[in-house]
């Protein structure tokens, strides 16, 4: 045997355990989904230990390997169906149970594992399919059949094979690549003669060996580090398993056959569902429900204790934990669960089948090449009647929506032909000037807005917010007011600081300008210059709006100035056409029946509620949505000490500004950026980074392009495995993708000047 060469008793063992473990606890294998929505679980990349052990152990000492699985947020129940014992329900007084519960976890799974080794029933139950290549294989089997380290290897051919194409070198042909050969595996049930596809999966070795012949499988488990582990907590639930396989005195001796029947028709076959599938796992789960039924008859003991000791607790404790999520149109902080957010605010989830609509009024229009990253990734999450704008285009257009099937929807070709007449929408987005200078977080709905613009071919209106950041941030300094003296610069100023924010104004509408809007198409306007076209909705709003409604949704009180309590309808009046008789009002366009869509950050939701319950009050019988703006709202951008809350500008370590150099850019990313990586390489290699609390892989979901580099980048740091298996790695990849934004924003900036500010904040005819 040549070092090179996998042991046939490792690739058999390596598959059973492909697809023992997922019928075990309950969850699809592979790529894709199951028809549920929920996503597949796929294997990480196969840990070939034994060339180290077998030195060490011999051949007495068994042949070992590694793999894991990670089974999603939620202690694991959003991909699986098995309950495991939490880490947060850990501590001293429970730990010995906790453990209890893990080695229950493994005897169970080793006994399964066993048991299918030894029953006769399995002799004919391991099956090899030889195919010329890869890419043959995968053609006739589906990406499914591949684990992480394969898709890994598999991406890295791809890039290296494209960069050679560009690079004007040869690329070696899928022909030319080596054979593969794929293993199915297949279980019989009890009293019937029914098989079940176990697993199908292409071998990470040549041979395998049948079944009874891998002899015994032992899951190694005494260190948790380095050997068998199960990280179960609300942010991940991971299972990593190291066996050992003891095989018989002849097992190297006999390998199976390549089979001749096709796979073809097993592809179909429903086997990988969220089911356990193997008894042993049932057994595994009732034992966790008898866990969680004394849990909860201890809990309930001790509730009544603390019932009859209640009166010695504080009534007024008021305090609250330092991460409990706070999201109101003046604060965000602590941990954002975004589900909860749409439940609080009365939203809607964007589902997939509400993106394809967005694509089938967009891409398939020939107006944009592709759907957005943010909608892709999930970024732009929750939405208010978008379903009521797509059917606005679709009629405009005279197309009809998507199936809501997708694999019933036949591929149509991008139509380019455009209507006659205007556009039915227009686009509605804004910011407070607070800062000269804004970071990336001010840019998301900005980069989202400008490709809304694009794929709609809309008319859009900026509303620059002036006079809110002095209404909330102003200051007054009775030094600073003119004295009437001929020698100061302006003797008749007073001591407040309003022009300061109209200054801001123009700074910041610089920046907006740099990214990238269709000129004649966009009108950009300052609060403190325009209300005055705006001030018959404004008082139609007042109108309609109580005190008590105002502070309700904004939490003011008999403290607050009342230009606080008066600016939602400041910032509602743009909601609707009329606002804009002559930007919006022109040739055949009805700017009073114009919907709108407003794209923002969902904490400026409670402004649009407010709008929203009296939009019909301002607008005529026949505006095609009772006069309500439509929203689409995005998550928040992680500030750089940790992915809770948002960026803001007070604190210029938190944020990346885009005035930043590429020096400042990788200061702040390499000194500040939160990681999710682990605290030593063994450990990083071992568990792998938490990318849901890493600020630089959260930032690349914003910012990188490229799906298929992202999702690698995933893979590795998720494992730590492969080229960005460190912390290091990766926020290097984000220094590079943050600098070129940066660097090619400000470029666009530099030939905005005022004049050209002038010209955009002009009051003219955009529709």
């Amino acid at each position: 045997m040549s070092n090179n060469e996998i042991p046939a008793v490792i690739t058999t063992a390596h598959l059973l355990l492909r697809g023992l473990v997922p019928a075990f606890v309950g969850c699809s294998i592979g790529d894709g989904d199951d028809g549920s929505g929920k996503k597949n679980v796929q294997a990480s990349a196969f840990q070939m230990t034994y060339r180290k052990d077998l030195p060490k152990l011999g051949n007495d000492g068994g042949y070992t390997g590694k793999l894991s699985w990670n089974l999603g947020k939620k202690w694991g129940t959003e991909l699986s169906s098995t309950s495991f014992p939490k880490e947060e329900d850990l501590n001293e007084s429970n730990k010995k149970e906790h453990e209890q519960q893990i080695e229950e976890f493994w005897t169970t799974l080793e006994k399964a594992a066993n048991r299918l080794i030894s029953d006769s029933k399995n002799v004919d139950a391991i099956r090899k399919y030889n195919y010329d290549n890869e890419e043959a294989a995968l053609k006739e089997l589906g990406m499914g059949i591949l684990d992480g380290g394969q898709c890994g290897a598999r991406e890295k051919r791809k890039k290296k094979a494209d960069k050679a194409k560009k690079e004007g070198k040869d690329v070696p042909s899928v022909e030319s690549e080596p054979s593969v050969s794929v293993g199915h595996l297949v279980t019989t049930a009890d009293g019937s003669d029914e098989t079940t596809t176990l697993v199908l999966a292409l071998l990470h070795g040549t041979n395998l060996v049948p079944l009874s012949h891998l002899g015994k499988i032992k899951i190694l488990r005494d260190n948790p580090k380095n050997e068998s582990n199960v990280v179960c907590n609300k942010k991940r639930c991971e299972v990593t398993i190291k066996f050992c396989v003891l095989p018989e005195d002849n097992a190297m001796d006999v390998t199976l056959d390549n089979s001749e029947s096709s796979l073809k028709s097993m592809i179909g076959e429903k086997c990988m569902s969220k089911d356990v599938r193997v008894a042993e796992g049932l057994d595994y789960q009732l034992y966790m429900q008898q866990v969680a039924m004394e849990a909860l008859s201890t809990a309930n003991a001790a509730k009544e204790t603390e019932a009859a000791t209640a009166s010695t607790t504080t009534a007024n404790d008021d305090t609250k934990p330092s991460d409990e999520m706070v999201v109101t149109a003046f604060e965000v902080s602590g941990s954002i669960d975004y589900t909860k957010l749409i439940e609080k605010f009365g939203s809607k989830p964007l589902t997939p089948y509400m993106i394809r609509r967005l694509e089938n009024v967009t891409v398939k229009r020939g107006t944009v090449p592709n759907v957005h990253r943010f909608l892709r990734r999930n970024i732009f999450f929750s939405h208010r009647d978008i379903e009521k704008i797509c059917e606005l285009l679709e009629n405009w257009y005279g197309v009809s929506p998507p199936s809501e099937d997708e694999s019933m929807e036949e591929e149509a070709p991008v139509n380019t032909e455009r209507p006659t007449t205007p556009c039915p929408i227009y686009l509605y987005t804004g910011r407070g000037p607070s800062s000269a200078a804004m970071h990336l977080g001010h840019l998301v709905p900005f980069l989202f807005t400008a490709w809304l613009q694009k794929a709609f071919q809309c008319p859009l209106v900026v509303q620059m917010t002036d006079d809110e950041k002095f209404l909330f941030k102003g200051e007054y300094n009775s030094e600073d007011a003119g004295d009437g003296s001929s020698n100061t610069e302006d003797p008749d100023r007073t001591g407040d600081n309003l022009d300061r924010f109209a200054k801001l104004t123009i700074e910041n509408a610089k920046d907006i300008i740099a990214c990238d809007f269709i000129p004649e198409k966009t009108f950009l306007f300052s609060d403190l210059n325009y209300v005055g076209t705006m001030y018959p909705n404004i008082v139609r709003i007042w109108k309609a709006v109580t005190v008590n409604q105002v502070n309700g949704v904004f939490g003011f009180d008999g403290t607050s100035n009342i230009g606080k309590a008066a600016f939602p309808a400041i910032q509602a009046a743009p909601s609707f056409g009329s606002s804009f008789p002559t930007v919006l009002g022109g040739g055949e366009t009805n700017a009073a029946t114009l919907a709108c869509l407003i794209p923002c950050a969902i904490d400026q939701d409670p402004y649009f509620r407010l709008t929203r319950d009296v939009a019909h009050k301002l607008v005529p019988r026949h505006h095609p949505l009772k006069g309500k703006p439509a929203l689409i709202h995005s998550k928040f951008f992680p500030p750089l000490q940790g992915a809770q809350g948002k960026m803001s500008s007070s604190d210029g370590n938190s944020a990346v500004f885009l005035t930043d150099t590429p020096k400042e850019i990788a200061r702040k990313i390499k000194v500040h950026a939160f990681s999710g990586g682990q605290d030593t390489k063994k450990l990083q290699e071992e568990l792998g980074a938490n990318l849901d609390v890493d600020v630089s892989y959260q930032w690349l979901r914003f910012f990188m392009e490229d799906d298929e580099e992202l999702a690698q980048i995933g893979r590795e740091y998720g494992s730590g495995s492969g080229e960005h298996w460190s912390t290091g790695m990766v926020k290097a990849k984000l220094v590079e993708v943050l600098t070129k934004l940066v660097e090619e924003h400000q470029e666009r900036r530099m030939v905005v000047t005022e004049e050209v500010v002038k010209k955009w904040m002009s009051e003219r005819c955009i529709a």
